[in-house]
């Protein structure tokens, strides 16, 4: 039998959607654990299928408990299930999220918080040249499956960058993440996770060319001792 999402945890999320409060969450915690009991399972699944066709070292799956104290929103529970996987560094970059909510369920990969250096060293890429990214960005099969970049940028050029740039589009961006959404139906189906699998799969190209520029200088010379 393939392992797969129980549409329990779909019952689950909207019933706590409604009672998003401690008294109900701990009157139906144990539903609650079996549940994550079972979409832990298939998170570890999908770690091992990325183990046969990349390098990641850990999974974590985030736990339901939100941190309110910088939030606006202040009920104290999520309402979907959450786990990334990353790959092994140094000589390896990026990592791979997979959210699943009523809804709103979600794979993402990229970089999501790069570090100071990390983002300028790939700014600066983008500067000298673009010709690698846009061909793995407009290739079909790569786009069809994650689109177009995602995430934050600033509203005309980075410090130190010039805004008539003709990489401009590139060079402004803060984060390089691609996602893709899935429905709950596709969520539940027994080929969910060879689907997502597939996916992650797709985006290694992007990963490769990204691990080479933030493990070399402009000059191509090896960051890593």
């Amino acid at each position: 039998m393939p392992i797969t999402i129980p549409k329990k945890a779909f019952t689950f999320f909207k019933q706590l959607e409604k009672n998003n409060n401690r008294d109900w969450f701990n009157a139906h915690k144990p539903e609650f654990k079996n549940i994550e009991a079972e979409v832990k399972s298939f998170f570890n699944v999908l770690f091992e299928n990325l183990q046969k066709h990349d390098d990641v070292d850990k999974l974590k799956m985030f736990r339901i408990y939100r941190d309110v104290r910088f939030s606006k929103n202040k009920t104290p529970y999520k309402t979907h299930f959450g786990g990334s996987i990353n790959r092994q560094k140094p000589h390896l970059r990026g990592g791979y999220y997979l959210q699943i909510t009523p809804g709103g369920s979600f794979a993402a990969t990229g970089f999501w918080d790069p570090s100071k250096e990390d983002l300028l060293r790939i700014r600066k890429e983008f500067e000298l040249d673009d010709s690698e990214i846009r061909v793995i960005l407009n290739n079909k099969k790569f786009k069809s499956i994650w689109g177009n970049f995602v995430g934050d940028e600033v509203k005309t050029a980075p410090k130190g960058f010039s805004k008539e740039h003709p990489n401009i589009d590139l060079i402004r961006k803060k984060q390089f993440i691609f996602t893709k959404k899935y429905t709950d139906k596709e969520v539940l189906s027994p080929d969910f996770i060879n689907e997502v699998s597939a996916t992650f799969k797709a985006i290694r190209p992007y990963f490769d060319y990204m691990s080479e520029v933030l493990t070399t200088d402009l000059n191509g010379v090896s960051l890593i001792e």
